[in-house]
C-alpha cells in the first residue's frame, strides 16, 4: 500500500511538474494568450533537415537572438520516407533531437506536417513511390488517408512526450498546405492525429486559398502570408504580379499572389467568420528562393517594410517563410529538389543543393541585412505586445491602391476600439508609416500632420523609403517621432528614424524637440534612451555574426567552357535548368585550400561570378549550387570531409536572350567569368 501511495506521489509530483512548466495557451480573435497573458510571437521557419544536426544549437541561438519567439519546420515525407516502409530518423532527419534543442533553448515549435507540404521540394514532399498505389492525392481517398495516418503515426513516435502538455515545445501543428478543396479533409487529417495522441493547444492550416466547403469554427487557426516577388510566376518580367499590395495596410488579410502558378488568378474574397479569429501569418518573406526560370533578388526594406505593414494592418504574430535558409540533403534515389521532370508539383526548376531563400539568416546562417533590420520591430513586439494585441487597426487613408501609387502618405493607426473608464485623448495608440514599395520610388511627403487618439503629432516631412511606428500615450510619452523599441530593467528605449528630426513630448507636458540619439549609456531624459537605427539593431546582442576576409586560399582556371546547350521548355512551360550531362560542358576552376577544412571552423567561401549556374565540388561530390542573379555563391568550409582542401568550381556561361528573369542587379553579359573568389571568417566578439 504504502509502495502504491508512493508511486501516485510521484506521478501527482510529475503532473504538477508539467503543469508549472507548460503555461496554459489559449486564443481569442485578437491574439495568443500564454499563462495568462496577450502575446505578439515572432515565428520563424526553419527546416530541420535542410541543416545539419550538429549546427542546430547555435542556428536555433541565432533566430532567438534575432527575435524570433516560435519556430516552424516542415516535416517532408519524402525527406523520411524516401523508400516505402523505410522510416530514416537519422542524423539531420532526427525530428526528435531538433525538438529536443528547441526545448532547451526554451523555443516553442509549430510542426507543419504535411502530408503534402511544397516547400519546393520534390513533389512538394509526397515520395515518388506513393504515386504507384493507384490513390488520389491529398484527398479523403481510403489509401491516401491509410499513407498519411501511417506518416503521422511516425511523426508521432518522435514528438511523444514533447508535447506542449508534456513540458515540450510542440504547441501546435499544420495540417497540409495551401489546400484549396473541401474542408473535410484537413478534418479528416486532424482526426487521424487526435485518434494518434497529438493533443495541442490549437491547430493550424493556410488560409490561402479558399475551401470550397467551410471549417466548422476553432478547429483550425487560419494563417496568412504575403511576399515581395515569386520565383513561381512564369512571367519573366520585372515586377509582375499584385505583390505590390503586401506594402499597403489593408485589412484584406490574405495575398493574391502567392503560388499562382499552382494556385491560378485569387480573389480578394474574405471567408466568413475570418475576422473571428486573431490575424496571424505564417510565410511573411523574409527573402525568396531563386527558380531557374527566375531569380528574384530580394531586399532587407522588402522584409522589413512588409513585416511592418502587417503589424500595422492588425497581425499580432508575425511568421517568417523562411527565416533561416538551408541545403537540400541528399536523396538515395533523387535529388530532393523541385523540378519539371517530378511526377507532382512540377512547375518549377530549383537548385539540386541549395535552399538559401535570401532569408534574414541564409543557407549557412550567415546574416543578411534583414536579420538585424527586422530585430527592433521584433523586440517591440515581444515588451509591448501585451498592450498591443488587444488594438483594432484604423486606416485613414485608402486601402485599396495601384502599383506604385504615391498620391499621398501610407499609414495606418492601432488602438483600442473601446477603452472603459479612459477618455479618447488618453487611449495608448501606435501610428504605422511606410513610404516604400519595391521597385517603385515613393517620393518625399511634406507637410504630413498624423493623428491618433486626439493627439496630433508636429507637421513632418516624410522621407522617400521611410518607415516607422509613433507611440501615442505609452511609457509616460504624450507623443514622439521615433519608434519605441524596447523597455527593460525600468528603462525605455526607442530608435531615430532617419531623416525625421526627433521630438519627445511627455505626459508630464515637457516637449523635447531635435533630440539627438545618446546610445544605452546616457538617457535624453528620464528613464528614456534614443538609439541610432544601427544601435537598435543591435540592442541586448551579446553576440555578433558577421564575416571578415582573410587569405588562406588561391584558384586557376582550368578549362574553358564547351558548346552551349540549346535551352528547352519543360512541361510547366517555362525554362529547364541544365541536366546532368550539360555540366560536361561547363568552364572548370580550382580553388586550392592552404589549409586543412578543420581549420575553416567558421569560414564562407564567396565567389563573384557571372553566368548561367555554378556548381561546387568536393572530391567529386556536389556540395553546393547556385542559380546566379547578382549575389555571390557561397559555401560554408566547415562542411568539408575533413581530407578535402581542392575544391573543383564548374560554370555555364550566360546565353544572349536566355528566357530567363534575372534582376537589375546581375550582369547580363553573356558568357563566364569569375571575378572573385575569397575567403570570409566569421568575427567573434
Amino acid at each position: 500500500m504504502k509502495k502504491t501511495l508512493s508511486l501516485l506521489s510521484l506521478l501527482l509530483m510529475s503532473l504538477v511538474a508539467i503543469a508549472q512548466t507548460a503555461p496554459v495557451v489559449t486564443w481569442d480573435r485578437h491574439s495568443l494568450i500564454i499563462g495568462g497573458e496577450r502575446v505578439c510571437p515572432v515565428m520563424g521557419e526553419i527546416h530541420y533537415s535542410r541543416i545539419p544536426a550538429n549546427e542546430w544549437s547555435a542556428e536555433v541561438r541565432k533566430m532567438k537572438d534575432g527575435g524570433v519567439t516560435i519556430i516552424a519546420t516542415y516535416v517532408f515525407w519524402n525527406h523520411i520516407e524516401e523508400e516505402e516502409g523505410i522510416f530514416r530518423w537519422d542524423g539531420q532527419r532526427d525530428l526528435r533531437a531538433f525538438l529536443n534543442v528547441c526545448k532547451q533553448e526554451g523555443m516553442p515549435v509549430v510542426l507543419r506536417m504535411g502530408p503534402w507540404c511544397h516547400g519546393e521540394v520534390r513533389n512538394g514532399g509526397l515520395p515518388d513511390w506513393l504515386f504507384t498505389k493507384e490513390c488520389k492525392m491529398r484527398s479523403q481517398d481510403s489509401t491516401f488517408l491509410s499513407y498519411a495516418s501511417r506518416l503521422y503515426r511516425q511523426i508521432f513516435t518522435q514528438v511523444q512526450g514533447l508535447q506542449w502538455k508534456d513540458g515540450g515545445p510542440v504547441i501546435a501543428a499544420q495540417f497540409d498546405n495551401e489546400y484549396r478543396g473541401p474542408a473535410e479533409y484537413l478534418l479528416a487529417l486532424k482526426r487521424i492525429a487526435l485518434s494518434i495522441g497529438f493533443d495541442l493547444p490549437f491547430y493550424t492550416r493556410t488560409g490561402w486559398p479558399e475551401l470550397t466547403t467551410p471549417m466548422p469554427f476553432g478547429e483550425m487557426l487560419p494563417l496568412y502570408g504575403d511576399y515581395a516577388d515569386g520565383f513561381w510566376d512564369k512571367d519573366i518580367r520585372e515586377g509582375v504580379g499584385s505583390y505590390y499590395k503586401a506594402f499597403n495596410f489593408k485589412g484584406f488579410r490574405s495575398s493574391t499572389a502567392i503560388g499562382t502558378d499552382v494556385l491560378g488568378e485569387q480573389k480578394e474574397t474574405k471567408e466568413k467568420g475570418g475576422d473571428d479569429y486573431p490575424y496571424f501569418t505564417c510565410e511573411l518573406g523574409g527573402g525568396m528562393v531563386t527558380a531557374y526560370h527566375r531569380r528574384p533578388y530580394i531586399y532587407p526594406e522588402d522584409a522589413y517594410a512588409m513585416a511592418l505593414v502587417k503589424l500595422g494592418s492588425g497581425s499580432n504574430l508575425l511568421g517568417y517563410y523562411m527565416y533561416h535558409g538551408g541545403t537540400n540533403p541528399e536523396g538515395r534515389l533523387h535529388t530532393l529538389n523541385e523540378c519539371q521532370t517530378s511526377p507532382f508539383t512540377a512547375n518549377n526548376d530549383l537548385p539540386v543543393c541549395t535552399y538559401d531563400f535570401q532569408a534574414p539568416l541564409g543557407e549557412f546562417g550567415q546574416p543578411y541585412p534583414q536579420y538585424y533590420m527586422l530585430r527592433p520591430l521584433h523586440l517591440f513586439m515581444k515588451d509591448f505586445g501585451t498592450l498591443l494585441a488587444p488594438m483594432e487597426a484604423f486606416f485613414p487613408v485608402a486601402q485599396d491602391l495601384k502599383r506604385g501609387d504615391d498620391s499621398h502618405l501610407r499609414w495606418s493607426i492601432r488602438k483600442e476600439a473601446q477603452t472603459s473608464g479612459a477618455t479618447d485623448t488618453q487611449q495608448p495608440a501606435f501610428i504605422f508609416v511606410n513610404n516604400y514599395e519595391r521597385f517603385a520610388h515613393l517620393s518625399e511627403k511634406r507637410g504630413i500632420q498624423l493623428e491618433a487618439c486626439g493627439v496630433k503629432l508636429p507637421k513632418l516631412t516624410i522621407p522617400s523609403g521611410a518607415m516607422a511606428i509613433f507611440p501615442v500615450n505609452v511609457e509616460g510619452i504624450r507623443y514622439a517621432t521615433a519608434q519605441l523599441v524596447a523597455k527593460r530593467d525600468g528603462k525605455t528605449y526607442l530608435m531615430q528614424i532617419p531623416g525625421i528630426p526627433t521630438t519627445i513630448a511627455l505626459q508630464n507636458g515637457k516637449v523635447l524637440k531635435n533630440v539627438k540619439p545618446r546610445g544605452i549609456e546616457k538617457p535624453v531624459c528620464q528613464n528614456l534612451y534614443l538609439l541610432t537605427r544601427e544601435q537598435a539593431e543591435r540592442l541586448f546582442l551579446t553576440e555578433e555574426y558577421e564575416y571578415a576576409k582573410v587569405e588562406d586560399m588561391q584558384w586557376e582556371k582550368r578549362k574553358e567552357a564547351g558548346s552551349l546547350r540549346a535551352i528547352q521548355k519543360g512541361k510547366a512551360k517555362v525554362a529547364e535548368a541544365p541536366a546532368e550531362a550539360d555540366w560536361e560542358q561547363a568552364a572548370i576552376y580550382r580553388i586550392q585550400l592552404l589549409k586543412a577544412p578543420s581549420r575553416f571552423a567558421a569560414a564562407l567561401l564567396s565567389i563573384t561570378y557571372r553566368g548561367d549556374c555554378a556548381r561546387l565540388y568536393a572530391d567529386g561530390r556536389l556540395v553546393a549550387d547556385n542559380f546566379y542573379y547578382g549575389r555571390p555563391f557561397l559555401f560554408g568550409l566547415w562542411r568539408l570531409p575533413a581530407s578535402c582542401t581542392e575544391l573543383e568550381l564548374r560554370i555555364l556561361p550566360l546565353q544572349p536572350n536566355a528566357p530567363i528573369y534575372l534582376p537589375r542587379e546581375a550582369d547580363k553579359q553573356a558568357g563566364e567569368e569569375v571575378k572573385k573568389i575569397e575567403m570570409k571568417k566569421r568575427s567573434f566578439p
